[in-house]
């Protein structure tokens, strides 16, 4: 009752409140989604131990120089690249050595990685998964894996499925952990990011990393709201995910995501543009267009900041479009121990921030919003 579709004169995101959790090329993602209108609140879950302080890196790569390698899994650009040239540095043979093998890329920048390294990529899957790499090497395509020599490039996660599967059809899994995620130093602003999730004070979560999903989770268990988080992710929090891969340690939680079609940070703020707006409708009030969204009311083409009280009176009317709300109903949105008078003052501060007949009041009986038929 009452839904329009007409287009609002601001910027799509203008009003929703969006949180970054990369590490990698936050400043990027940051600037695509502030370009749309959105605050943005910045709070790395990870970050990236440097290739040349890490010891396992030179192990993993002197093993796989032990014998000759039949195939090879890169699963990111970034990683595989780091790789080379961090044995280059090392002054460590290795492209010479993988020359010989069959190396099979996980996604366009892993191939793009491998030709820039000056071998040859043999296959890559079209979804971009380690799970359709496992299944095209289970599948006989690149021949018996029994005894077989594998080197898998890791990008932080373990990935165990992969592993652990190459590793039941006998063949002898050499895993390569290129960059080990970790907690970031300053841990301050996460830990602050999921109680307020926990308190739904965001509209959406982005993420870039599987790592970076996993270290969110992990934090908010420490912080003791994983509760909180889980269920505002069910309920109010998009959690919004770069690909299937990064989508998983949240899968794995119970939280649904959404994840745009092509895993590109563009593509990504682009996601949450079509999503967040969506999920608000757009009523004819009054004689007015009225969306609330995250933070703010967009009235006729204009956002409109709302303190806490009028927004969550507003939200309760919106929630029942036309119909009457009772004062006691509105009361049980506010908080910081608001009296049934504190639904009067939200309700005059609302009006004289809107400066439009938008909210009736029905005698003895509560408050409406002035929706048209």
């Amino acid at each position: 009752m009452g839904a329009v579709t007409e287009s609002v004169d601001v910027p799509p995101l203008a009003g929703y409140t969006v949180a970054v959790t990369a590490a990698r090329r936050a400043e990027e993602l940051t600037a695509l989604l502030d370009r749309r209108g959105a605050r943005v609140v910045s709070a790395p879950a990870i970050r990236i131990v440097p290739l040349a302080d890490d010891a396992q890196l030179v192990a993993a790569t002197k093993e796989v120089l032990r014998a000759p390698v039949d195939l090879v899994v890169a699963t990111t650009g970034v990683g595989f690249r780091g790789w080379l040239e961090a044995a280059e540095a090392w002054d460590l043979p290795l492209v010479g050595h993988l020359a010989g093998a069959r190396v099979l890329a996980r996604g366009p920048k892993a191939r793009g990685a491998i030709r820039g390294g000056g071998l040859v990529d043999a296959w890559s899957p079209a979804s971009e998964s380690s799970a359709e790499v496992l299944e095209h090497l289970l599948s006989g395509a690149e021949g018996p894996l029994e005894g077989r020599r594998i080197a898998v490039q890791l990008h932080g996660d373990p990935l165990p499925d992969l592993v652990t599967g190459l590793r039941a059809a006998g063949a002898a899994v050499l895993e390569v952990p290129v960059y080990r995620w970790v907690l970031p130093e300053d841990t301050a602003p996460l830990r602050r990011l999921v109680h307020v999730v926990a308190a739904r004070g965001v509209d959406a979560v982005t993420f870039t990393s599987a790592p970076a999903a996993a270290s969110t989770l992990q934090v908010a268990e420490e912080e003791g709201v994983l509760g909180g988080v889980l269920a505002a992710f069910g309920d109010g929090v998009l959690a919004v995910a770069v690909g299937v891969v990064t989508a998983g340690p949240l899968a794995a939680a119970g939280i649904r995501t959404v994840q745009p079609e092509r895993a590109r940070l563009g593509a990504l703020a682009r996601e949450v543009v079509d999503r967040l707006p969506e999920r608000d409708p757009v009523l004819a009030v009054g004689g007015h267009v009225l969306q609330v969204r995250g933070h703010a009311v967009v009235l006729d083409g204009r956002l409109v900041e709302l303190a806490p009280a009028p927004m969550a009176v507003l939200r309760g009317l919106v929630r029942r479009p036309g119909a009457v709300v009772s004062r006691p109903d509105l009361l049980a949105g506010l908080t910081g121990g608001a009296d049934a008078h504190a639904v009067e003052m939200a309700v005059t501060r609302l009006r004289a921030a809107l400066g439009a007949p938008v909210v009736e009041t029905v005698v003895k009986r509560g408050y409406r919003l002035a929706v048209s038929t």
